[in-house]
Formats: C-alpha cells, structure tokens, sequence
C-alpha cells in the first residue's frame, strides 16, 4: 500500500461509523448499514450505520431528555463549547478535510477552505451565546412594566446536504448550541463521515450527552417523517432542494414547527459594460467553480453587456480550459469529480439539451470517460431562452453566458426565475450599483464580489429559494422565541 493510499486508509478508519445517540456511539436496531462511495472511483470506502425510524425517534428521546439541562446551561458555558470545538477543528483541518475529499471529491484546497469556513460558525456562535438580547419598559400608558425576552424553542431537526458536508452542519448545529436547544441531525447519505467526525469533536469538546444526536440513513423519508409528526420536535432546518423543502414544510406543519428552509437557486452573474473585465473574469472564476459549481450560490446564468460580451466569454473559456481535473487527492488538481453517476448525468443532460437548441459549447461540454463521475469545465454561449439549464440548477462546472442591452433587460432577466437566493453583478458605477441591488429579487448580492458566504452575515433567500437566516446576528433567532412578560407595578 502506497503511502498517501495508507493515511486515506487510516483518516476513513478513525472516523466512527454508527449512529450517535444520547452521546454514545451505537448500532442501527437492525444491524443494518449501507456503503459511502468516492466519487473519484466509484468504489465504496467504507460501510456506515443504516438508522431505522426506531433509531430516529432514539435520537429524538434523548435530544428531548436533555433539553431542559441544556437550556438551563450558562450561556458563557454554552459558548466555551463552540470555542473549543472550533480550536479542534482548526488542529486537525488536514484529516477533517482529506476525510471530505474522499467522499465528496472537491480538492484539498477546497475541503480545506471549507474546514475553515465551517469552524468560523463556531466561533461565531461562541461569541453571539453571551449576547442574547431582551428588553425592560414602562407600559406606554405608564401603567405596568413590560419585559421581552428570547429563549430557545427546544429539540431541532436538523438535514444537512452533501455539498458543504461540514459548514452546513456547523451553520445549524453554532446557533442551536448557543441558543441552548438540543438536536437531532441527519447528514446527507452521500457524505455522512465528515459530519460523524464533526460530532465526535463536539463530544470531546464538552457537549453534554443528548444535546446533539446524529443518525446515518439510506432512507430519509421514513426516518424524518416520524421525527416531525412527534409533538415534542419544535424546530426543522432544512438545506436542500426545492422539491424536498416543499414536501418537509407540509409535514412540518401539522405541528406548527419553527420551519427554516435554505432551499434551491438559480443565481444571475451580471457583467455591465463598464465592469473592471480582470475582476469580473476573477469573480466568475470564484462564483461558478467554488466546489465544482455544486453549490446553491453557484453562478448558473450569466447575463454579460452586448459590448463586452465576446471579451468575457473568451476569457473566462480560457481560465475555464486551463483548470486541471482529477481527484481531488492529488496536488494541483483545482476541479474534482461530480458526487455520483446521477449529478453527472443531470449535468450532461442539461448541456446537451443546450446545444441541441443552438448553444456552442467554448470549452468542455461533454463527460469525462474513465472511474469516477467527472465533467469537464464548459462554457456555453448563443445559449436560447429555451435551454433548461436556464431556469434549472445546473450543480456542475457549466457557464452559460447570454447577453443584454440595457440595465432594465439585465434586471428583467435576472429576476426571471422562481428562486431568489443570491445575484452578482459587476459594474464601475456605484449609483448604478445601488439601484440594480435594490432591483434584485435576491437574498444575497455580490456587489464587485464573486463570494457572498460570511459567517458574520445573514445567509439566505427569498421566492421558492426558502426563508430564515443562517448566520450573522439573526442566525441565533431562528433558535429563539420571543416571550413577552406583563409586570403589574
């Protein structure tokens, strides 16, 4: 066995693959377990626990038991939590984010971005733990006292999807500890490792027992439904597509849960013709191939100025053809593969439906043959308002690029999808700027700027791209409720 084969055989060993329950390492009910596949290969690199609904609602029995103790934990406590579990994750990002190559396929450089960016989470709800707000004021007829306070709303369910396997785990998980609510999470069966090696560092880091539970599962309907038709449940945070946000909001509400939906997107790059071409060439770059392009903020259409139209696209086909693609163990490979058969298809369907309808492909266009489900770095133009991937998330290295003719075409445009989650735009003029911001049916804009995620802000969309903040001060709002108290004086 090669070296760099042994130290992938030794980070896979020393991740825990059972169900982690009432803070003990478990078994499914039935013994059961299902394999985690590289993407880069195709071949399985281990076996983890299957959860049953049994197993599901064991999680949700301990999250419940614990949730009184944890509420009544100090917020500085609460907080030293989160604090050391992001010191943690930081003296051991080099296995944490190998672990994530391996069975997600982005490249080092990029699980290691993310290991970063997951761990600010942390850090940040650390901090935020010891500033819960409320207030105290004379009743406006001066008779009485009124006192506002938030307290945490109980036991969380908690999905997470396959593409950001850790900082979407730490982006529910920093506000739920902070807020002092209790949790039961079920992480993507694409990727379950990485968060399993995320719960054994909350562990050592001093999480009371029960207060996060983490099951494993190949059936996710029969596991979460019985979790949010139980009364005890109060909360769901959901990350993931469209269509499943819709279904888990329906069962969501026959108990009244506290919803949070961070759901699909279909976001708009927009280049003015007086953009800085450098800059928005880079920003391109950043907006479309930041985890292969399989992420919900991912630039999917690009609208560029009739002027500088061919400009661009030849040179963001340039940076496009010059990335070099591989698994994503190996040193310089910037492009891994898609995360399985399926996504890859998809990817293909949608640009040959493309081309088929009058696109030409600048670069790539077309699966990579060989172990692994890779695709090559494309960018389409003369694409037709007709192609699908147009109002369809892509989830992979493709760039459609069309063209406008004025300002009011480009918002037109822009705003011409059902989702809202983010928009980017490149422009010179900061009047302009302004007005295309306030005209973006978005909940993010990238303003000059190819990356919008940031710890410290609100994360989130509008339309059918969800609702709820994640990060920033209102990220712990959504694991608080407001309980006003009337004081007769």
């Amino acid at each position: 066995m090669s070296t760099s084969a042994a130290r992938e055989a030794s980070v896979i060993d020393g991740v825990q693959k059972g169900l982690f329950i009432g803070g003990r390492w478990v078994d499914s009910s039935n013994a059961g377990t299902f394999p985690v596949v590289d993407p880069s290969t195709g071949t399985a690199l281990c076996e983890v626990a299957d959860a049953t609904p049994q197993d599901a609602m064991r999680a949700l029995d301990a999250a419940v038991d614990a949730q009184a103790g944890w509420a009544a934990t100090s917020p500085r406590e609460r907080g030293e939590v989160l604090r050391t579990a992001f010191r943690l994750m930081n003296e051991r990002v080099d296995d944490l984010a190998l672990l994530m190559t391996l069975e997600m396929g982005k490249s080092l450089d990029g699980s290691k971005s993310e290991v970063a960016y997951a761990s600010e989470f942390f850090r940040w709800f650390a901090e935020e733990a010891v500033r819960i707000e409320g207030n105290y004021s004379v009743a406006s007829n001066g008779q009485g006292r009124t006192m506002v306070m938030r307290q945490p709303v109980g036991p969380c369910v908690l999905i997470t999807p396959w593409n950001f396997p850790m900082a979407m785990g730490t982006r529910k998980i920093g506000p739920a500890i902070a807020a002092g609510c209790t949790m039961v999470l079920k992480p993507a069966g694409l990727t379950p490792l990485s968060m399993n090696a995320l719960a054994g560092i909350l562990d050592e880091a001093g999480l009371p027992s029960g207060v996060l539970n983490v099951f494993t599962t190949s059936s996710s309907g029969s596991t979460v439904g019985p979790l949010l038709e139980d009364p005890r449940a109060r909360k769901l945070s959901f990350t993931g597509s469209t269509e499943v946000g819709r279904k888990l909001m329906e069962q969501a509400s026959e108990n009244l849960l506290r919803v949070s939906l961070e759901l699909g997107g279909n976001a708009p790059f927009i280049v003015f013709e007086d953009a800085d071409m450098d800059a928005a060439v880079e920003g391109a770059m950043t907006a479309k191939m930041r985890n292969i392009g399989e992420s919900c903020v991912a630039a999917n259409r690009f609208y560029v100025h009739e002027s500088v139209a061919e400009e661009f696209s030849a040179r963001l086909a340039d940076e496009m053809g010059a990335l070099n693609v591989g698994r994503g163990t190996e040193p310089g490979i910037d492009v891994g593969p898609l995360v399985d058969a399926s996504q890859r298809d998809k990817v293909a369907e949608l640009v040959d439906d493309a081309v088929s309808k009058g696109a030409k492909s600048l670069v790539g266009g077309s699966k990579i043959e060989g172990p692994g489900y890779f695709f090559e770095p494309t960018v389409l133009v003369g694409v037709p308002d007709s192609a699908r991937l147009l109002n369809e998330e892509i989830f992979g290295p493709v760039a459609p690029i069309l063209t406008f003719a004025t300002e009011e075409e480009a918002v037109e445009k822009a705003n011409g999808t059902e989702f809202g989650l983010v928009a980017y735009m490149y422009t010179s003029d900061i009047k302009r700027g302004l007005r295309v911001m306030e005209a973006l049916d978005t909940g993010m804009v990238g303003l000059n700027r190819g990356i919008v995620s940031n710890p410290a802000a609100p994360f989130g969309g509008v339309k059918h791209s969800g609702f709820g903040r994640e990060g920033g001060r209102e990220g712990i709002h959504e694991y608080l409720y407001v309980k006003h108290v009337a004081i007769e004086t």
